[in-house]
């Protein structure tokens, strides 16, 4: 099967010659390399607690140089970035769906998070010394980057309540104290620069102005003595090395007034700015990432009920699982569909434009995958839930997007605050309505 057929039949005449081949290229390299690959990855990772977070699997670079070769690489700039290869981001957001069948074919094509929201806030709003110090290297795959957001006991997905400070002193230097945890990426040896989203001004009459993100150099940063990883948490038991979700203080660690000028990205106060212009394509990035996850947990757990015996007859000749399995396919479309509309929207507005849409997608795909995904462990039995198979770490992949990047709830309420704005809508149409009824009437 071409990846064409993969395609919905409305999207496409929206995709350029050059988009499907990449897309075709995509399915080919995942397919082919790429989850080949991940059981070699998983073995290369250090047990040894010494080495742990200190090497990286041999296989990504191997990886990477194919990649490379076949120009799938950087896919996820889109047309709007000069750095970027110029794909639309519907197109990248059908070869996203491949790369989320495996675990490894992000980081080998340049396209895993959190490098790519970061390299695409580097591109929209670095400076020329920004861009050649931090964004070369990261388009180039040579370095790793973290997104220092999160903080304990805070409902971080609203930016308000981010406390970690970067204040000035008598001197002009900034003084950056707090605690971030779940870092994703703080804890891969490679990693180079920690993106931190920190308080600079305190102005209660402009609330959303008040915070900056600061570009740091971690091995300074820890060099100093006042910056420090303090461990890699983990998420459902999994501590991803050596990627990991890191916990990271700050204990008045100074930048001096002249380091500032290249260490804040964008300006002071823009912090929120930055923040939704980095959220809502990595949205749609996560998204149909998810959506190949699912699709690859009902192929594993096809595969399995093809040879799991049930009172001499296979699961998969049993109908509660045909059917089961049909709605899966059903549900699983019905997000594809909802993240390629958003993706669309983005192409044809902005995120900003999008924002509906966007929120529809990161709402349902999420639960709907981990739904699947917690039904084919079902499937399996007690084998689905061990190491042994790849199902318990994807839906652990996968369970996290429902909190990360906004909760389920934040995103359900906004979108019907904003729905419930055209509630006025209704009566005006039932106004009209009963206004023609009675006009028909006495025809």
């Amino acid at each position: 099967m071409s990846a064409k057929d993969d395609i919905p039949a409305i999207f496409l005449d929206k995709i350029s010659p050059r988009g499907l081949e990449a897309i075709e290229k995509t399915k080919r390299f995942v397919e082919d390399y790429c989850l080949p690959a991940d059981d070699i990855y998983f073995k290369q990772i250090k047990t040894d607690p010494a080495v742990r977070w200190k090497y990286t699997p041999e296989i990504t670079e191997k990886l990477k140089k194919k990649a490379k070769e076949l120009g799938l690489w950087n896919m996820f700039l889109s047309k709007h970035y000069k750095e970027g290869p110029q794909f639309t981001n519907l197109e990248y957001g059908l070869m996203a769906e491949y790369l989320g069948k495996s675990f490894v074919a992000p980081e080998a094509t340049n396209t895993a998070a959190p490098d790519t929201g970061n390299m695409e806030l580097f591109a929209k709003y670095g400076t020329p010394y920004q861009k050649e110090k931090w964004l070369k290297p990261l388009l180039n795959g040579e370095i790793r980057s973290a997104f220092l957001m999160t903080e304990k006991g805070v409902s971080s997905s609203n930016a308000l309540n981010i406390s970690t400070s970067a204040i000035k002193n008598a001197q002009g230097n900034y003084v950056l104290n707090g605690v971030k945890w779940f870092a994703s990426g703080a804890g891969d040896p490679r990693c180079s620069v920690w993106l931190v989203m920190c308080k600079t001004t305190d102005d209660s009459s402009k609330p959303y102005f008040n915070h900056s993100v600061l570009i740091l150099d971690p091995k300074v940063a820890i060099a100093s003595g006042k910056a420090r990883v303090v461990r890699p948490l983990h998420v459902i038991g999994y501590d991803d090395a050596p990627h990991g979700h890191c916990e990271i203080e700050f204990t008045n660690y100074e930048v001096s007034a002249e380091e500032m000028k290249n260490t804040i990205l964008a300006g002071v106060g823009r912090g929120f700015e930055l923040i939704q212009s980095r959220l809502g394509p990595g949205r749609i990035h996560h998204c149909m990432r998810s959506i190949g996850s699912g699709e690859f947990a009902l192929l594993k757990t096809a595969h399995r009920a093809n040879n799991r015996i049930i009172f001499g007859k296979p699961l998969a000749n049993r109908e509660s699982f045909i059917t089961a399995f049909a709605q899966h396919k059903i549900d699983i479309q019905k997000c594809r569909l909802l993240v390629l509309n958003a993706a669309h929207k983005i192409d044809i507005t902005n995120a900003k434009g999008a924002q509906k849409e966007i929120a529809m997608a990161k709402i349902e795909t999420p639960r709907t995958v981990c739904k699947i995904i917690d039904w084919g462990m079902q499937m399996f039995g007690a084998e689905g839930l061990s190491q042994d198979t790849e199902l318990a770490r994807i839906y652990a992949m996968t369970r996290i997007l429902r909190i990360a990047d906004g909760p389920d709830e934040a995103h359900l309420n906004q979108l019907g605050r904003n729905e419930a704005k055209k509630f006025n809508e209704a009566d005006a149409f039932f106004a009209t309505y009963e206004a023609s009824r009675a006009r028909l009437e006495k025809l």
